[in-house]
């Protein structure tokens, strides 16, 4: 049985409410209806997706990266291994099988995690980005809290998601620009995002989201989990703040039907645009191919990047799609 976790509570500011956090440059969260009409509206549009899509490939990561160089490794959806100053760091660690409050139902996986559980290096810092259950997975965080104990660093209100349902966790809880000192190499800033969050149909937005932006030896990584794409003034900003960006993470999934997913999920349309406001040098793309959450095809989002990178005049190697289990390094 589900029950309630205990809801932030904090100062008014200009994203909290004194009871929900918003986005001052956002939309708030779809309504039930819509999702309601969404769901009954859907047949004969939501493409069906391969029971099972395997990757080839399947890394198995060194203890750890010194030095400068900076290895990433996709392990599937919107989950990472980033190895640099000497740190392993994960980015929304997905390992279980469905990203649902239930085992029996929900989205199920269509291909393995690009790196075995049992496979990970020590890892030392996992960075969640919201509570969605894509992103946030409770069952993964004790796992890896029963193995390593990491520093769990997530946007405020998550915390608490996270000690309620296992008080082993050890999270950490930041607002939006915020900077966390991971060692003497390596620290994250929490930078708005055009999403939302919640856990149930009673807690929308009682938690912050955020995205990230890591400083390594070879700079700085901009990591976006998830996101509408809206003005694009998130983005800019980003820049403005932040620039030069080595590499930014984008999402290019779940975005079908448009008049529903527009606010809250970019499309590879919009992910390149978000490549082009953010300055980033290079980009790789993710939130695709794993979990089927909404209508397109499995392999529309690589296929319309392909042709929007084409359209911008972008180089198509400048903006990557990795199966589960490739590595970059920087």
């Amino acid at each position: 049985m589900l029950r309630r976790s205990r809801t932030y509570s904090g100062p008014v500011t200009d994203h909290f409410d004194g009871k929900r956090f918003y986005d001052p440059d956002g939309v708030p969260p779809k309504s039930l209806a819509q999702v309601l009409r969404w769901q009954f509206d859907r047949n004969g549009k939501r493409s069906r997706w391969p029971s099972w899509a395997p990757s080839a490939h399947a890394d198995a990561p060194p203890h750890k990266v010194d030095g400068e160089a900076v290895r990433l490794s996709f392990i599937g959806h919107a989950s990472w291994l980033i190895q640099t100053g000497g740190l392993n760091i994960l980015i929304d660690p997905v390992w279980s099988e469905r990203v649902s409050p239930f085992a029996f139902a929900g989205p199920r996986r269509h291909n393995d995690p690009g790196i075995a559980f049992e496979a990970l290096p020590p890892i030392d810092v996992v960075l969640v980005s919201h509570g969605h259950y894509d992103h946030l997975d409770i069952r993964t965080l004790s796992k890896l809290t029963a193995r390593f104990s990491p520093r769990v660093v997530t946007p405020l209100g998550n915390d608490l998601t996270m000690i309620d349902a296992d008080s082993k966790i050890r999270a950490e809880a930041y607002d939006w620009h915020d900077r966390v000192t991971l060692n003497q190499e390596v620290a994250v800033t929490l930078v708005p995002t055009r999403h939302w969050t919640a856990r149930g149909l009673f807690d929308r937005n009682k938690a912050l989201w955020a995205s990230f932006v890591l400083e390594t030896p070879r700079g700085r990584l901009y990591i976006v989990c998830d996101s509408g794409y809206g003005t694009g003034a998130h983005f800019r900003r980003v820049a403005e703040a932040h620039a030069p960006l080595r590499l930014a993470i984008l999402p290019i999934g779940a975005y079908e039907p448009r008049w529903f997913m527009r606010d809250q999920h970019m499309n590879p349309e919009d992910a390149v645009q978000a490549l082009q406001d953010c300055g980033a040098e290079t980009a790789l793309a993710h939130h695709h191919g794993t979990f089927q959450l909404t209508d397109e095809a499995i392999d529309a989002p690589v296929h319309a990047l392909h042709s929007a990178l084409d359209q911008a005049g972008i180089p198509r190697e400048r903006f990557g799609v990795l199966k589960p289990g490739q590595v970059v390094e920087i």
